[in-house]
């Protein structure tokens, strides 16, 4: 049974790898945004928009608890759902969590291209989106360094990049399964 969740920014490349991860380990994919969109009928936006955000935390909660029950699967977790309640412990006493870490620069490359799509990012300049991702990835930086596994994302901007990250990721993926 395996159950690898990948947790880190927004824009650090959760979606992206953890697709391409679960092809090759033949496994199941979620995205845990996209499972709450699936479940309420709604984007994350609207929930955020309907809600706000601490009741968007919770719904988060309790949907994150019911997927890391699903076995042979790569959960990719929103940027802040380790950050909230007692989420880290959970994803780590039930999966393999990996921190996908990347670089504020990098973050910064990637999101400025899809801020209008993302409700913490929406309406910022910017300077006002780079002191945000330095901000915010400072103070969530104590819950993702509680992952089991640290894996630096580079570059993703190409197939190729993301083909050899991914090839990287499951060897590190599998060396970890096997000293348990």
């Amino acid at each position: 049974m395996k159950r690898i969740f990948l947790i880190g920014y927004m824009g650090a490349g959760k979606s992206t790898l953890g697709k391409t991860l679960a092809r090759k380990l033949n496994v199941g994919f979620i995205d845990l945004d996209r499972y709450i969109e699936c479940r309420l009928h709604k984007t994350i936006p609207e929930i955020f928009s309907e809600s706000g955000e601490s009741s968007f935390r919770v719904l988060e909660k309790n949907l994150l608890h019911e997927v890391c029950d699903f076995e042979n699967v790569v959960i990719a977790g929103g940027g802040g759902t380790p950050c909230f309640f007692d989420n880290i412990d959970y994803i780590n006493a039930h999966t393999t969590c990996v921190y996908l870490q990347t670089s504020v620069d990098e973050l910064f490359e990637r999101l400025k291209k899809y801020r209008d799509s993302r409700p913490l990012l929406q309406n910022k300049n910017d300077e006002e989106l780079r002191a945000f991702i330095e901000k915010n990835l400072s103070s969530r930086e104590n819950f993702y360094n509680q992952a089991a596994i640290h894996f630096d994302t580079g570059r993703l901007a190409t197939a190729q990049e993301i083909t050899a990250k991914t090839e990287q990721l499951a060897q590190i993926v599998f060396k970890k399964s096997d000293n348990k």
